[in-house]
């Protein structure tokens, strides 16, 4: 095969590897958004997989497993909110336990559909437009659940930034108090953003199980740890969909590059490649607000003038604030 083909066929699959990613990532987006950590996506995408993939093999339907994913997905959510917001509990120590619970949940309904085949998202390549050089094939040739990604992405960035519910949406994650004022029902806003956001993280399961990594295979399946990334991803992306997508795209072609680089690299174990992509995105989250550090000021300080500028204006391009109310209850009088 043409080493040029073999790239862009790579490519193409990197923007449907990610696809998944980027529904956890914006779902996740849209929940923090609103004030509420939803910390348990790391077993709700795991249930979702499982349950998603279950139901389109009982039911040989595609559609109803995805529907079953985001059911599942905003069942959850729900959880997190009425235990957030209702019952004022902290939503870091109830979204870790339900990651937990989640997590255990799907190995153990899941036994039943180990290893079995089952219905697997097929290609819908766009007329007219995969003919077209490059472009055709690596972005309509691709499956409906990543072209879905790449239409979320844009609807979430022009909804929280272009339109009246969007600018709500913000003032509840942070300044609810204001909010409230101005006529918003906060924690019942708070509510519907929360659940939401989770049945599009639910969307992410099924997106795996039933198309990116077709199957459903218990503690081998590969999936557990993609909640945590999508987590670190949403605060690398400074609660941006646009800045948010880009860090999930790097993500999987970090993943991409580590299998394309393996057989050239011979004499370095594969679990090595495979890994590297995690620690990179740690060391990519780390640089988001180290220019808040005292000792990165000193630094700066003492370097001649424009590295201190290239380097100044790089931090502060990667510097994200989170919503300032973000974790923090709202007493509704």
């Amino acid at each position: 095969m043409n080493p040029d083909n073999l790239v862009l066929i790579g490519l193409a699959g990197v923007l449907s590897a990610a696809a998944p990613v980027i529904f956890a990532v914006m779902g996740e987006t849209i929940s923090e958004q609103a004030g509420v950590i939803n910390l348990s996506m790391n077993g709700t995408i795991l249930l979702c997989a499982m349950g998603g993939f279950a139901v389109a093999v009982k039911t040989d339907n595609l559609l109803l497993g995805f529907l079953a994913g985001m059911v599942i997905g905003a069942l959850v959510a729900a959880v997190v909110a009425f235990a957030s917001i209702t019952l004022k509990q902290s939503q870091v120590a109830v979204g870790f336990i339900l990651a937990l619970l989640c997590r255990d949940l799907s190995y153990f309904l899941g036994n039943p559909f180990m290893g079995l085949p089952g219905p697997r998202l097929p290609a819908l390549s766009i007329p007219l437009l995969e003919g077209v050089p490059i472009l055709g094939k690596l972005l309509f040739s691709q499956d409906l659940i990543t072209y879905l990604s790449f239409i979320l992405i844009i609807l979430a960035w022009v909804y929280i930034y272009k339109t009246r519910p969007g600018l709500i949406l913000q003032g509840i994650g942070e300044r609810p108090a204001a909010a409230f004022v101005r006529g918003a029902n906060v924690n019942r806003l708070r509510y519907f953003y929360t659940i939401l956001g989770g049945a599009i993280i639910g969307l992410a399961g099924p997106a795996y199980s039933l198309s990116v990594k077709a199957g459903w295979k218990g503690t081998i399946t590969g999936l557990d740890g993609i909640g945590w990334i999508a987590l670190s991803i949403t605060i690398f992306g400074g609660w941006n969909p646009f800045r948010a997508a880009l860090g999930c795209y790097l993500f999987s072609f970090l993943q991409w590059l580590g299998l394309f680089l393996q057989p050239s690299m011979p004499g370095i174990p594969s679990q090595v490649l495979q890994v590297a992509p995690f620690p990179l995105m740690i060391l990519t989250l780390l640089f988001v607000n180290i220019g808040n550090a005292e000792w990165v000021g000193r630094a700066l300080a003492g370097m001649p003038e424009g590295p201190r500028r290239f380097f100044t204006r790089l931090l502060r391009a990667l510097r994200a604030t989170p919503p300032a109310s973000l974790g923090v209850a709202f007493e509704q009088d």
